[in-house]
């Protein structure tokens, strides 16, 4: 089997704590009107106990899907990047200043959470940048409406109907309440962009002030990313991989010689099996710098891009289950590695030719 030479991407990926969107077959069933398919919910919600006044107050003022939810969910795949430049949008000066600065400023809550959960400050701090621009970016969509629109639709229905009926149990459980229970177009939720199974099943109360508040409370936010990780198998002992060059002989003899992996994740098949680091220093691959591969007793899997390769380690499928896509695995590991870094930032040159006249100023476009 080959590895790819080039892997692209989808910008709008949300997969993992994020939203597990994995492809799901449209139902052939005649779809219902949507106030049926809310009286539907309705008698649901109470038949699993959730409280009459929570589902009144959730319902009571959807009438209608939200056109903008379907328009996002149908966009996802239209736009695609090469890694490289996904990696390079994300790794900007402005997120990489950032994240120093706020690892700077939550050194001692991170560190009990590397303590507790041994998931290093970096990491966590860079998940945070890219999920919400370490908090300024939430969401603004309300999502029990959100949820609602994307679980009467055929395309994904029976995943977001189990969302949806997470998120009125959140309501019912009296962690939010449903002014402020709003995400992202497709239902994630709070600085660390959870779905609401990932919140009822990894949200941490790490303050232990009785409530699991990803929205404001920093040392639960840390502590739902870390918790959201170790319980993916993330490992204290090793980090998440590194760069590598591979030479072009290096290169054709791996495309000849190593499978790749297999599983439901795009972003898995698109990497090697993992071997030995031996096995691939014998193959020709090299630190950037030319130099041997450490001696370690460590398996790794190869990624592929148009010009950047990565050997990664197991850490690195925690990171892929946050959200299913190297783009967005390897923005977060380089991230962190910026981040926790004290080299200085390096700013991308701007092009004359490139360079916009002014323009009058605009207000600020909402990510999600």
């Amino acid at each position: 089997m080959r590895v790819a030479a080039a892997l692209v991407v989808a910008l709008t990926v949300v997969t993992g704590a994020s939203a597990r969107v994995d492809e799901q077959a449209p139902s052939t069933t005649t779809l219902p009107s949507f106030s049926e398919f809310l009286q539907g919910v309705r008698t649901e919600a109470l038949s699993r106990g959730i409280r009459q006044d929570v589902v009144d107050q959730a319902l009571a003022n959807i009438d209608e899907p939200l056109p903008v939810v379907l328009e996002r969910d149908r966009a996802q795949a239209e736009a695609v990047l090469s890694l490289e430049t996904y990696i390079a949008r994300r790794l900007t000066a402005k997120r990489i200043k950032t994240g120093r600065e706020m690892l700077a400023e939550n050194r001692d809550l991170l560190a009990k959470v590397n303590d507790k959960y041994h998931v290093p400050p970096r990491i966590i701090v860079a998940i945070w940048g890219v999920e919400s621009e370490y908090g300024r970016l939430t969401g603004i969509r309300p999502t029990v409406a959100a949820l609602a629109t994307l679980a009467w639709d055929p395309r994904r229905s029976t995943l977001f109907r189990t969302e949806l009926f997470d998120a009125l149990q959140i309501l019912d459980r009296g962690d939010i309440d449903l002014a402020h229970l709003r995400g992202s177009w497709a239902g994630a939720m709070g600085q660390p962009q959870f779905m609401p199974s990932s919140y009822l099943k990894f949200a941490e109360d790490f303050d232990g002030d009785g409530r699991k508040d990803i929205w404001s409370d920093l040392g639960d936010v840390f502590g739902s990313i870390a918790n959201y990780l170790k319980g993916h198998g993330w490992s204290g002992d090793e980090t998440w991989g590194r760069e590598v060059k591979v030479t072009p002989e290096a290169g054709r003899r791996i495309t000849n010689e190593i499978a790749r992996r297999e599983g439901s994740c795009k972003a898995v098949r698109d990497m090697t099996v993992a071997m030995p680091l031996k096995r691939w220093q014998t193959l020709g691959v090299r630190l950037p710098s030319g130099s041997a591969l450490p001696e370690a007793d460590v398996e790794a899997s190869l990624i592929s891009g148009n010009t950047r390769r990565f050997l990664v380690y197991r850490n690195y499928d925690a990171l892929l289950e946050y959200n299913c896509a190297n783009a967005y695995a390897l923005g977060v590991a380089l991230l962190g590695d910026a981040i926790a870094s004290t080299a200085p930032i390096a700013k991308a040159p701007i092009s004359r030719k490139s360079t916009p006249k002014k323009q009058p100023r605009r207000t600020p476009r909402t990510r999600r």
